[in-house]
């Protein structure tokens, strides 16, 4: 069943406000990754790839041989996981549901992949060789690719837990243009959501790195339920 602002039903409303809140915590994975890879992993994201073609630029000029390798290893591994995420989630038509199948097995791929990262985290404890922490970005990289090309399904302009500058863009334009508060609130929760994702996923590096891999897959696993209740509800 599509939507459309003319048969929308409050239980449609419901269901939309509840696969946004599911979004939010998405960008929360989004953050610890990030927060993740840069801290623990060689200084390159998860998933900001703007960033890190930034730091591959840096990398050139500075003839930094470490840091290409690894920001330019993130972004292959990313540009990976958009297309399996894409091939796997599909694009959105008129006809979907608010929370479509593909979704649910795009977002179990990636599932699948966090949980290898946890496993690979969790037998490689203490001093880790470059190969190793390369391998570890890659798989956290492409699973946020994953990520990006799920949340693409849905259709929505402008929704996405992966890539946030137009988010933030959005916010602050509308906040300038005097939009309702209501209108504002889905992209500030988002940004939130990310900087508080982040600021965890560096706090646990710091004082229980080996529990870094349960801010990704135990968040993972309960919006993958979640989202799965509320595709066959």
């Amino acid at each position: 069943m599509s939507i459309t602002r003319s048969t929308r039903r409050p239980a449609d409303d419901r269901a939309l406000r509840e696969r946004h809140a599911l979004v939010v915590a998405l960008t929360f994975v989004t953050g610890a990754a990030d927060a993740t890879g840069f801290l623990a992993l060689g200084g390159a994201f998860s998933s900001v790839m703007t960033g890190n073609m930034v730091l591959l630029g840096l990398s050139t000029g500075t003839a930094d041989a470490e840091l290409a390798r690894n920001a330019g290893s993130a972004i292959a591994a990313y540009v990976l996981g958009v297309l399996v995420g894409a091939w796997v989630a599909g694009t959105a038509t008129d006809k979907d549901p608010v929370w479509p199948r593909q979704v649910t097995a795009a977002l179990g791929l990636e599932l699948a992949a966090l949980t290898v990262f946890a496993v690979l985290w969790e037998l490689t404890q203490g001093e880790r060789s470059p190969g190793l922490r390369l391998t570890l970005l890659a798989i956290a990289a492409a699973a946020l690719g994953i990520q990006g090309s799920a949340v693409q399904r849905f259709g929505v302009p402008g929704l996405s837990s992966t890539y946030l500058t137009g988010t933030l863009t959005t916010l602050i334009g509308g906040v300038a243009a005097r939009r309702p508060r209501h209108e504002l609130l889905p992209n500030a929760r988002v940004l939130t959501a990310l900087i508080v994702g982040a600021g965890a996923g560096a706090v646990v590096v710091d004082h229980a790195p080996r529990w870094s891999p349960a801010l990704l897959v135990v968040p993972m696993a309960v919006i993958s339920l979640l989202g799965w209740r509320l595709r066959t509800r």
